[in-house]
Formats: C-alpha cells, structure tokens, sequence
C-alpha cells in the first residue's frame, strides 16, 4: 500500500467538537426531569449540538440505560455522539454509544443544576447555558489577541457569539441575542439580550454593561433571568455582575 499522502483527503487524530454532559446521577427520571428544566429556559440554545455523555462521575457500581437517555436528548434536537467513562470503564454496558477516548473531550462545560435555595435574592442558580460553544451568526471584526473578539456591530435577535477568551461588544445587543465567553463579557452599548460569561467553569468572569437591560445573565452555570427585576440602581444603568459564593451579584457600575 502506497504510503503517499492522499490529494483527496487527510486522515488525522482530532478534537469532537461536541457538548460535553457529566452525569452525576443514575437515576434516569430524576436526570431527565433537571435537563428538561434547563432545556425549558431556553428551548433553542443547544438544538443541532452533538454531545458527549461523561459516565466518569457516576459512583462505583452505578448504571445508566444510556440508549434511552440518547434517545431522549434526540428529541430535545441533540445529537450523542458518544460516551467518556473513567478508568475501569463503569456505568455503561449496553454498547449504543461508542466510548471515546479522553482526548476526544472539547473542554465545553455540561449543563448543570444547582438548587434554588442556593440561590441569593441576587440571582436564581441552575444550568445555565454556561458551558455552549456558539457559533458566529454573521462576519465579525475586529479580532483583537488570541482567544478576545471584539464585536463592532449591531447584534440582532437570533444571532449568537461565542469566544473562547473575552468577548468585547461596542454597539447594541438586541433582545433574543446571546453571547457566549470562556472569560468576560464588555458591553459597551445597551445589553437587552443573553449574555453568559465564563463558559468553561470560570467563577471569576464578570459581565459589564453600560446600559444594562439584559434577559439573562450567567457566569460559570449560576444564572438570573428577566423575570426577577433589577433594581433602580442598575435597571437601565452602567452596571457589572460577578460571582460571589454561589450566587450572582450585580453591582453599579461607576464611570465618573
């Protein structure tokens, strides 16, 4: 056989570029029940994304039926791809899914859910769209140092961006827009839409608004909607939100 590199294709170990969901339950009701809540926050956020299922947390001796919980994300609009489980392999066995090797992982956080009574009279905590990795909806501009993107445009309902590192937008968010950051997000314009920072787990990402009127905020997982109103003080107003504990803060913003 000809050694001889192929015109036609390339043959290479790679990266999945998937979801990555770490169960930490077996129970399969109980599992479905939390997702459906997440999902129920937002219906369209994950639809089309592949996902890997992560096994490795589940306790010694513990089993899933992985086929239906497959089956069950194919109606939600996800694709699994595949399973990741630990060393011995545990708490799979019915071979519906191939079992990928860990390098096979993108880093992408799983949807998680935390208790409400986590959450502060700041913030509701649960899974959060935290942990996605959007795609561009239109041409960007701008592109600053590597992992940063910075955004010179208008962003309108529908559109989503995503950055590995900080994300940095100049004009208006539009209700219905997302934007997605490994590290923080900067608004320097009205933020009316989603704006969710920290999607690798980074506690320590903020999100900053010169006019902040957003739908949803979240940073690592712990998110807050619309449907809690924003005080006076940052309604409308320059404002930044951080973590602190488990919940959300959301502080005034001083620029004089």
């Amino acid at each position: 056989m000809s050694a001889r590199k192929s015109a036609l294709f390339d043959l290479r170990v790679g990266a999945v570029d998937a979801l990555h969901l770490s169960l930490k339950t077996a129970d399969l009701d109980a599992l479905k029940a939390a997702l459906q809540e997440r999902f129920d926050v937002s219906p369209d956020f994950f639809a089309g994304e592949a996902v890997v299922l992560d096994l490795s947390r589940l306790e010694h001796g513990e089993r899933i039926d992985v086929a239906a919980l497959a089956a069950w994300l194919a109606t939600r609009q996800l694709r699994p791809i595949g399973i990741v489980t630990g060393e011995p392999p545990v708490g799979w066995e019915d071979g519906s899914l191939p079992r990928l090797a860990i390098r096979a992982q993108t880093g992408k956080p799983a949807a998680t859910t935390s208790s409400p009574d986590e959450a502060s009279s700041d913030s509701h905590s649960g899974s959060a769209q935290a942990e996605a990795a959007g795609t561009v909806a239109e041409e960007l501009h701008g592109q600053t140092t590597p992992g940063t993107l910075l955004v010179d445009k208008p962003l309108r309902s529908g559109q989503r961006v995503y950055a590995p590192g900080d994300l940095i937008v100049v004009d208006v968010v539009s209700h219905g827009a997302e934007l997605i950051a490994g590290g923080n997000i900067h608004v320097y314009a009205p933020l009316r839409g989603r704006a969710l920072a920290g999607a690798h787990g980074n506690t320590h990402a903020r999100i900053f608004s010169t006019c902040f009127e957003p739908e949803l905020v979240a940073i690592a997982g712990v998110y807050r909607t619309a449907d809690q109103p924003l005080p006076d003080t940052v309604q409308g107003r320059p404002a930044y939100v951080l973590m602190m504990g488990n919940s959300l803060r959301i502080e005034s913003l001083k620029l004089k």
